[in-house]
C-alpha cells in the first residue's frame, strides 16, 4: 500500500481552506474562481476521507480479532477482509486522482502529419492518416480545417496540417504523436515485396493569444506565389505566406488559400501552437531530462504503431495490443484503439505518480 498520508492530508486541508474563504470571503475575492478550485479539489479530498475512515475501521476490527470471544473475533476478521477490499478500490481511485490533469485536454488540436522514411510510399500513407483522422473527427462532430498541405510528386502528402475544433479534441488526439509505421506492397512493386515506410504525427493544443506573447518585430513575413507539386504555379498572385519567428527559427508556410490574409491567419495559428508546444517541451525537459521528443527523427525504429496491410492488423507498441481490423481503423473507426491506448498510458502515469509520492 502506497504511503499517501501527507498528500491526502494536504488535499483535505486545501478543501477546508477554500470552504473557509467561501464562507467568509474577503473584499474583492473571486468567488467564481474559489468555487472552481473547490470543485477541482473536492474529489481527492472526499477519497481521502474515505481512505482514512477505512484505515481506522481496519485498525479497530483487527484489535477485536484478538478478543477471547471467538464469535466476535471471527466477525472482526470478516470485517477486516471486507474493509481491505474497499480500501483497494479507494486506492485505485486515488491513483487516478493523483495524476495531474492536463489543462490543455479540453482545447482544440492542431495535428501535423509528415512523410518520413520511405519516399512516395510514406507520402501516400501520410494521405491515408490524414483521411483517417478526418473521418474520425467527423464521427465526433468536430470542425475540421485544412491549414496547410504540401503534396508529393508521386501522390499523397509530404506534409499536411489540420485543425480539429471540438470538445476534448486535444485530449483525445494527444497520444497519436509519434512515428507510425506502415508495412505493405506498393502498387509499383512488381514482385510483391513488402515495403516499410514511416510517417510522423505531431499533435499540439491550439494556442490562444494570451498563451503566447509574440512580438511582431520578431516575425519575418514573406509572401510569394503558391505552387503545387513539381513547382507549377497554381495561383497568379503572391498569396502564399511564410512566417519566420526569428528568436526560435520556427518557420510556418501556408499557401492553400487564394487569400494572402487567410494564409497569414492560418500560419499564425500554427506558429502559436508550435511555440506553445515548444514551451511545454522546455518545461517538461526541466522536470525530466530523460523525456523524449514526441516524434524523433522519423527513423523506422522509433515507432509507436505499426499498420500491416498483408495481415490486416494494427499494433500499438505502447499499449501492447493488436487489432485485426486495419480497414475499419483507416476509415476512422478509432474508438477502441484510442480508449485502450489512453487507458494504458494513464496507468503508466499513475504508477509514476505513485512512485514519486512514496
Amino acid at each position: 500500500m502506497a504511503d499517501w498520508t501527507e498528500k491526502l492530508r494536504e488535499a483535505q486541508k486545501a478543501v477546508r481552506e477554500i470552504e473557509q474563504k467561501l464562507a467568509n470571503p474577503e473584499p474583492g475575492s473571486d468567488i467564481g474562481s474559489l468555487a472552481r478550485q473547490l470543485g477541482e479539489a473536492r474529489p481527492l479530498a472526499d477519497a481521502s476521507d474515505r481512505f482514512f475512515k477505512i484505515l481506522n475501521g481496519i485498525e479497530d476490527a483487527r484489535s477485536l480479532s484478538n478478543e477471547d470471544d471467538r464469535e466476535l473475533a471471527e466477525l472482526a476478521v470478516l470485517e477486516v477482509q471486507e474493509l481491505e477490499t474497499e480500501l483497494a478500490l479507494v486506492e485505485e481511485e486515488i491513483r487516478t486522482l493523483l495524476v495531474p490533469r492536463d489543462p490543455n485536454d479540453s482545447r482544440n488540436a492542431i495535428l501535423e502529419v509528415r512523410a518520413g522514411a520511405g519516399g512516395d510510399e510514406a507520402a501516400l500513407f501520410a494521405s491515408d492518416l490524414f483521411r483517417m483522422y478526418t473521418r474520425f473527427a467527423e464521427t465526433r462532430g468536430w470542425t475540421v480545417e485544412l491549414l496547410s498541405s504540401s503534396e508529393s510528386t508521386g501522390g499523397g502528402y509530404k506534409e499536411v496540417i489540420i485543425s480539429f475544433s471540438g470538445a476534448g479534441a486535444f485530449g483525445t488526439l494527444k497520444f497519436e504523436r509519434g512515428v507510425h509505421r506502415v508495412q505493405r506492397v506498393p502498387t509499383t512493386e512488381s514482385q510483391g515485396r513488402i515495403h516499410t515506410s514511416t510517417v510522423t504525427v505531431a499533435v499540439m493544443p491550439e494556442a490562444k493569444d494570451v498563451d503566447i506573447n509574440i512580438n511582431p518585430s520578431d516575425l519575418r513575413i514573406d509572401v510569394f506565389r503558391s505552387s503545387g507539386p513539381g513547382g507549377q504555379s497554381v495561383n497568379t498572385t503572391d498569396s502564399a505566406v511564410r512566417i519566420t519567428h526569428e528568436p526560435t527559427g520556427v518557420v510556418v508556410t501556408c499557401q492553400d488559400e487564394k487569400s494572402q490574409h487567410k494564409n497569414k491567419a492560418r500560419a499564425m495559428k500554427v506558429l502559436r501552437a508550435r511555440l506553445l508546444e515548444a514551451e511545454h517541451e522546455r518545461l517538461a525537459l526541466e522536470r525530466s531530462d530523460a523525456r523524449k521528443l514526441q516524434v524523433g527523427s522519423g527513423d523506422r525504429s522509433e515507432k509507436i504503431r505499426t499498420y500491416n496491410f498483408p495481415q490486416s492488423r494494427v499494433t500499438d507498441h505502447r499499449a501492447g495490443i493488436t487489432l485485426h481490423r486495419l480497414e475499419q481503423i483507416l476509415e476512422g473507426d478509432l474508438e477502441e484503439l484510442f480508449e485502450t491506448v489512453s487507458l494504458k498510458l494513464n496507468e503508466q502515469e499513475q504508477s509514476r505518480v505513485v512512485e514519486d509520492s512514496i
